[in-house]
């Protein structure tokens, strides 16, 4: 058995926010029908296809069950609201006040599910002056905090290739879920509406960099590839070309590191002792273990450095990542067939739980596959399904 198997989740969602969300409840066991319009999830054509479909759309929406239904038209409206009857979660990430323009607002779903929990997730949350304005991950990384302290000082904000900003809300929202859930079944509660703006969750992620600027004025810059304050814990190249990581702030290991690089000098300086110590001459001690790397092939000062228990790594590319001894031992690394018996390695499931782990049923299913067996399942008809097709409305 599964954690979540008993849990019905309504997916609203397009793209990113909502059906990354939505993945986490069917990697564990909920039974998750995703609503797409005809037309489908603009995703399913997203970056590099096989045979007319996104690679990544098979990640994203695995394990759910796909429905066609135009949210635009009352017949797809009524689509909705019947499966939501006896749903736990609903999830969406339209603009606010789009499902309400449609009939499909909490307080209508609601009103006969009152243990109904909602997901909404959007650029700046349902309430408050920017409300209505459109926002993507990208506005969010950037209004969050986030944009302003990547890269490096002398250049302009940098992103990360990925779309982290839908992400964090994502995982947010997905936490916010499971209380809301446990207040409804453990706390004899009603139903909620869990609301997730992208900038916020991205804003939870700033550490202590509001305090920072509260007191002392001082606002967090871009650094490049350290850490404001946290000394030594850097990328630095090899000789043979390689960049590694290295993070030895923590204060024995330090002593453990400059010991090992042959400066005893600066493992044995009291004023670097300690953290606050460090961070006033972190680009001597950078220089010095840039000076030590330099030396040697990134496999040889990767070797040392574990034989010294100084946390390193190499930054990985996804080459690296497929092939890597830790991801293959801990099932990260799974490989699914497509419908035309095509392997494909996607990413496991994550977290691990010892005693009713996740796991992958299926891929991203084709578009509208479950749509005639779920309306079934919910009263309607054959013929009455035959006629939302003549109507376009499935």
């Amino acid at each position: 058995m599964k954690p979540l198997e008993g849990v019905k989740v309504v997916e609203l969602g397009q793209l990113i926010a909502g059906p990354f969300a939505g993945k986490f409840f069917a990697d564990f066991g909920a039974e998750v029908i995703k609503i797409e319009p005809p037309g489908g999830d603009p995703l399913r054509n997203w970056r590099n296809l096989h045979r007319g479909t996104s690679l990544w759309w098979y990640v994203q929406n695995r394990n759910k069950k796909s429905v066609t239904a135009d949210l635009r038209l009352p017949e797809g409206q009524e689509i909705v609201r019947r499966i939501a009857k006896d749903a736990d979660v609903v999830i969406e990430n339209f603009r606010p006040g789009t499902l309400e323009k449609w009939g499909l607002g909490y307080d209508g779903l609601a009103a006969g599910n009152p243990g109904l929990v909602m997901l909404r997730l959007s650029g700046f949350g349902q309430s408050g002056p920017y409300r209505d304005q459109a926002g993507f991950g990208a506005i969010a990384e950037s209004m969050g905090g986030l944009r302003y302290v990547t890269g490096f000082p002398d250049r302009p904000p940098v992103r990360p290739n990925l779309s982290i900003g839908d992400a964090l809300a994502s995982l947010h929202g997905v936490i916010g879920v499971l209380m809301a859930l446990h207040h409804r079944d453990a706390n004899g509660g009603r139903g909620q509406v869990v609301d997730v703006a992208l900038y916020e969750a991205v804003f939870n992620m700033m550490e202590g960099a509001l305090p920072e600027y509260g007191l002392t004025g001082e606002t967090r810059e871009r650094t490049g590839s350290n850490l404001t304050g946290i000394v030594p814990s850097n990328t630095y190249l090899t000789r043979d070309g390689q960049h590694i990581v290295v993070g030895a702030n923590a204060d024995s290991i330090f002593k453990r590191l400059m010991h090992m690089i042959g400066r005893a000098d600066l493992a044995e300086d009291a004023s670097l002792a300690d953290n606050a110590g460090r961070a006033k001459r972190a680009d001597e001690l950078d220089a010095a273990i840039g000076a030590w790397t330099g030396t040697l092939d990134a496999a040889a000062a990767l070797s040392a450095l574990a034989a010294a228990q100084v946390p390193s790594g190499k930054i990985y590319s996804m080459a690296d990542i497929a092939a890597d001894a830790q991801y293959l031992a801990r099932d990260m690394i799974r490989e699914v067939r497509l419908g035309d018996g095509t392997p494909l390695k996607v990413p496991g499931v994550v977290p691990k739980l010892s005693g009713t782990p996740g796991d992958i049923d299926w891929v991203g299913p084709d578009l509208g596959e479950h749509t005639e067996a779920v309306l079934a399942a919910h009263g309607y008809g054959r013929d009455e399904i035959a006629a939302l097709r003549a109507r376009k409305a499935v």
